[in-house]
C-alpha cells in the first residue's frame, strides 16, 4: 500500500507537469496524495502509524510519534521554504508563473519515486499479526471494515476528529498564505519564510508533547495545549500590522501540534493491534472529509473584503468546541501505560 501511494505521487506530479486539462488535474489532485495544507492527508499516515506502533513498546509510543511528527514538520518547513523561493527566483529570472510551478510539481514526482525506493527497505516486522490469530470471540466474522472490539470508540473519535479537521480546513496553510497576500501583499518568498518558521515551531511543539503527556496524560495534553493555540488563531486577524500578525501566528504554531502525536498515540493505544491500521484509516478519512468541506466556504469568504477574517474566528471557535467535547468523552478512557 505504501508503494502504491508513492506511485500515485509520481503519477500526480507527472500529470501536473504535462497537462493543462482541468479534469485530469482534478483527478490527479484527488488521488495523487497532493495536500492543499502542506500536511499529511494521504494513505501513508494511517499505515505508518500502525507500523510504528507495531515495533515500539507502549511507553515509548508517544515519544516516537513526536519525533515522527517533528521530522515531518521540518520536511514540510523545508518544502515551504524551497517552494516559495524556487517559484519567486524562477519568476525573477523571466520564467512565467505557470512554468515556475512546473518545476515544483516535477520535484514532487521525483520525491515520490524516492519514497517508493525507501519503502522497499522496510522490515516485515511492521506488519500486524494476522486476524486469524485472534481468539475465537473476536473472529473475522465480527469485523466491521477492520474493527471489532473498538468499533464504538473509533467511530466516536472519528466524529470528533472530523469536527476538528473541518475547523482546520478554514485555515489551511495555503489559504492562510493567500490571506497574508490579500491583507498585506506578502510575496511568495516571504510567505515561504513565514511558513518555514511556522512548521519548525510546529515540529518542536510536537516533540515537547511526549514530555507533557508522560506527566498529565494523552487526553489532557491534547486538550490543554489545543485551546490556547486556538485562542491565538482567533487573534491573528485582529493584529494591527504584519509583524504582529506573524508573531501571533508563530506563537500559535509553537503549541499547535502538541495534540498531533498525542492524538495519534492515543488512537493506537485504545484499539487492539490488528485494528490499528483500520482505526488510523477511518479516523484519517474522517479528518480528510472534514478538511475537504470547509475550504469551499473559505474561498467565498476570502473573496469578500468584509469577511476575510471570519475563517480564523470559525476555525478557532469550532476547534475549542472540539476540545471540550473530546475531554468530556474520553477523559476516563486511558491507555494501558497510563493505568500502570
Amino acid at each position: 500500500m505504501l508503494l502504491l501511494g508513492a506511485l500515485l505521487m509520481v503519477g500526480a506530479g507527472v500529470l501536473f507537469a504535462l497537462t493543462g486539462n482541468f479534469l485530469l488535474l482534478l483527478l490527479a489532485a484527488i488521488i495523487g496524495v497532493i495536500s492543499p495544507g502542506g500536511n499529511e492527508v494521504g494513505p501513508f499516515l494511517p499505515i505508518e502509524q500502525a507500523a510504528l506502533t507495531q515495533i515500539v513498546p507502549g511507553e515509548g509510543r508517544t515519544r516516537v510519534f513526536a519525533w515522527y511528527n517533528l521530522l515531518g514538520s521540518m520536511a514540510t518547513a523545508l518544502g515551504a521554504l524551497c517552494g516559495g523561493t524556487l517559484a519567486q527566483k524562477a519568476q525573477e529570472a523571466g520564467m512565467s508563473a505557470l512554468n515556475s510551478y512546473w518545476l515544483e510539481v516535477g520535484g514532487y514526482a521525483i520525491l515520490g519515486a524516492a519514497m517508493g525506493l525507501l519503502f522497499f527497505r522496510l522490515s516485515p516486522a511492521v506488519e500486524a499479526a494476522s486476524s486469524s490469530d485472534r481468539p475465537a470471540a473476536l473472529s473475522p466474522q465480527k469485523d466491521w471494515i477492520g474493527l471489532h472490539r473498538s468499533r464504538k470508540v473509533v467511530i466516536k473519535l472519528a466524529g470528533l476528529f472530523s469536527l476538528d479537521a473541518f475547523a482546520g480546513g478554514f485555515v489551511l496553510q495555503s489559504l492562510v498564505a493567500y490571506w497574508f497576500h490579500l491583507r498585506y501583499g506578502v510575496q511568495p518568498g516571504t510567505l515561504g519564510g513565514i511558513f518555514f518558521g511556522a512548521n519548525i515551531l510546529a515540529g518542536i511543539s510536537a516533540l515537547s508533547a511526549a514530555w507533557l503527556a508522560k506527566r498529565i496524560g494523552l487526553v489532557r495534553t491534547m486538550v490543554f495545549t489545543h485551546i490556547p493555540s486556538n485562542i491565538l488563531l482567533i487573534l491573528v486577524p485582529l493584529m494591527p500590522n504584519l509583524p504582529a500578525a506573524i508573531i501571533v501566528l508563530l506563537l500559535r504554531f509553537s503549541i499547535s501540534q502538541m495534540d498531533v502525536p498525542t492524538r495519534q498515540s492515543y488512537t493506537m493505544a485504545v484499539v487492539d493491534p490488528d485494528e490499528r491500521s483500520a482505526a488510523a484509516g477511518i479516523t484519517g478519512i474522517a479528518r480528510t472529509t472534514g478538511h475537504s468541506l470547509s475550504p469551499i466556504l473559505t474561498g467565498s469568504l476570502l473573496s469578500q473584503a468584509a469577511w476575510q477574517s471570519l475563517p480564523f474566528f470559525l476555525a478557532g471557535g469550532l476547534k475549542i468546541i472540539y476540545d471540550l467535547m473530546l475531554y468530556r468523552s474520553f477523559r476516563n478512557l486511558r491507555p494501558s501505560e497510563e493505568k500502570k
